[in-house]
């Protein structure tokens, strides 16, 4: 498997070309003592900007299309070019890149075309991203948040807490209003906040975040020791690995009703193959008036999701046969 490089453009907001007309007031050290009470009209973006990153994003794809690259369908991060040489793939978030594909020569030439445009640094092969720790082998991709996780149980203090092998007990609900206000409800919701974060990884821990994660308006003594729960699970380290071998979908649904509001939990989990990719457990928007209607909804919604990845591959040049029923 390929390296993924990595790079970086520095102060890339400033590469944008504004469509609309933008005027600001003369900055302070510029202002003419002549008209200090005219405004300037922009014609390149700034910080701070709003239009700044459409602008940014509408000049980058604008480079990449003259260079015979296409914008994914699905999804406007990423960016495909495929010729007789081979394929190479390009994953764009806001200024950082992300380039692979079977076209080594290729990746190697655009990275030095891109340069000569933008001012641009390599960081080398992708090994951390956004939080996530990234370690490749020749068939295998890893995506662990190890870092991301100590972090936060040094911050929580939660280093030195006996590990437990569940996040949650068994039958595991939480109801309104159980236990004692919290004083300070503002460390309640930085480490549920943190947790959520850390479900990108860690299929494992999304039922008993999305329970915590309901109680961030007036959260208890009680949510708070299920919070300390899934913490003290993290201590145990368990983590996932996920291979990029197979490429077929499988989809398992859950459905659980909760005691206060009555709205279902649904939850599922997208496979390739033997290979988990997706996955989510959230509360129902509305209320459904049967069991039938709320895995009705559970079940388009995971579909619809499905749907997409299946588009994304295609644009990646995979293409799926339909998932089993």
């Amino acid at each position: 498997m390929n390296q993924v490089p990595k790079l970086d453009v520095r102060n890339a907001f400033l590469h944008g070309d504004l469509i609309e007309e933008v005027y600001m007031t003369q900055p302070l050290g510029f202002i003419d003592p002549v008209r200090p009470h005219y405004v300037c009209r922009l014609y390149k973006a700034i910080y701070d900007l709003k239009q700044a990153p459409q602008a940014w994003f509408f000049r980058f794809s604008s480079a990449l299309r003259e260079r015979g690259f296409v914008g994914s369908r699905a999804d406007s991060s990423p960016f495909i070019h495929s010729s007789a040489a081979g394929c190479i793939f390009l994953l764009l978030y806001v200024d950082d890149i992300f380039l692979t594909g079977s076209n080594t020569r290729g990746i190697d030439m655009l990275i030095s075309s891109l340069a000569s445009q933008f001012d641009m640094k390599d960081l080398g092969p992708l090994h951390f991203f956004l939080g996530m720790e990234v370690s490749r082998s020749s068939n295998e991709l890893v995506l662990t948040q190890t870092k991301y996780a100590l972090e936060l149980l040094h911050r929580t203090n939660m280093l030195a807490a006996k590990p437990l092998s569940t996040p949650a007990p068994f039958g595991f609900k939480l109801y309104q209003f159980d236990g004692d206000p919290l004083s300070d409800a503002t460390t309640y919701r930085s480490i549920v906040g943190a947790l959520q974060y850390l479900t990108m990884t860690r299929p494992d821990l999304s039922y008993a975040v999305n329970q915590v994660c309901q109680f961030m308006h007036a959260p208890t003594t009680t949510y708070f020791e299920a919070v300390k729960r899934i913490l003290r699970y993290l201590k145990a380290g368990v983590w996932s690995s996920f291979s990029t071998n197979h490429k077929c979908f499988l989809l398992i649904l859950m459905l659980i009703g909760p005691p206060d509001d009555r709205r279902s939990t649904s939850g599922g989990c997208i496979f390739l193959g033997p290979n988990l990719i997706s996955w989510c457990s959230r509360k129902q928007p509305t209320l459904s008036r049967s069991s039938a209607e709320a895995e009705y909804r559970a079940l388009a919604t995971l579909t619809a999701d499905i749907c997409w990845q299946q588009s994304l591959l295609r644009d990646l040049g995979v293409f799926l046969k339909a998932p089993p029923t």
